[in-house]
């Protein structure tokens, strides 16, 4: 079923295990609708003390029948460009 991304929630930590969170509306100013085997990219970034850290979350969203979930964003690695070969 199509769904419009509404908001993003992001869990940042460096490898100091500092901690931030990041909440807003849409992704890089857009709130995309997509259909079923639709994709959506985008590019975005954010400041880390140390060279890494990882980073998780969600994207909420909403059906075209009314329907709210959260779409979950597994953990990923963040690096510094040319830090990881």
């Amino acid at each position: 079923m199509p769904a419009k991304l509404l908001n993003r929630h992001w869990v940042i930590t460096d490898a100091n295990s500092k901690v931030q969170e990041v909440r807003g509306a849409g992704v890089v100013g857009e709130q995309p609708h997509l259909s079923p085997g639709m994709s959506f990219e985008y590019t975005s970034g954010t400041v880390l003390e140390t060279p890494f850290g990882t980073m998780r979350g969600s994207y909420q969203m909403k059906a075209d029948d009314g329907t709210e979930f959260d779409a979950d964003i597994p953990e990923f690695l963040l690096s510094t460009p040319r830090q990881l070969h």
